[in-house]
């Protein structure tokens, strides 16, 4: 199986999330809507060419954050993560959960964190 990604999402940690949410909304009019199953809420909102900008609280350290988070959505992440493995790439975080779903963490040749993510209503592995 090669995953090849349809979707993916840019997600910064942020130290304040309310500021994040005024600063975006007030300087650029996004439209971020509140999401719950994170404490604190997390925030999400797409731009017009489709890619998702995603805002979680918690510490981040420059050079981690933003990440890009591809969708998983045609095939399990498990399935995913271990053809990765398969390949030779380092994987930081295995496949855990993740709000409203499944996540998993690696790195490319450069030792840029990139991350998979899967909706919980998809089975994790199709093998």
């Amino acid at each position: 199986m090669s995953f090849r990604p349809k979707s993916a999402s840019v997600v910064y940690y942020v130290s304040d999330i309310a500021r994040t949410e005024k600063f975006y909304n007030e300087s650029f009019g996004l439209d971020l809507q509140r999401m719950e199953g994170a404490e604190p809420f997390w925030l999400q909102g797409s731009l017009e060419s489709g890619l998702e900008i995603i805002f979680f609280q918690q510490e981040g350290v420059r050079g981690n954050t933003p990440a890009i988070i591809f969708t998983v959505d045609d095939g399990g992440i498990d399935d995913v993560v271990a053809d990765l493995v398969a390949k030779g790439v380092t994987i930081v975080t295995p496949v855990s959960e993740a709000p409203g779903g499944w996540s998993a963490d690696f790195l490319d040749p450069d030792g840029f964190g990139l991350g998979l993510w899967q909706s919980e209503e998809l089975p994790r592995t199709l093998r």
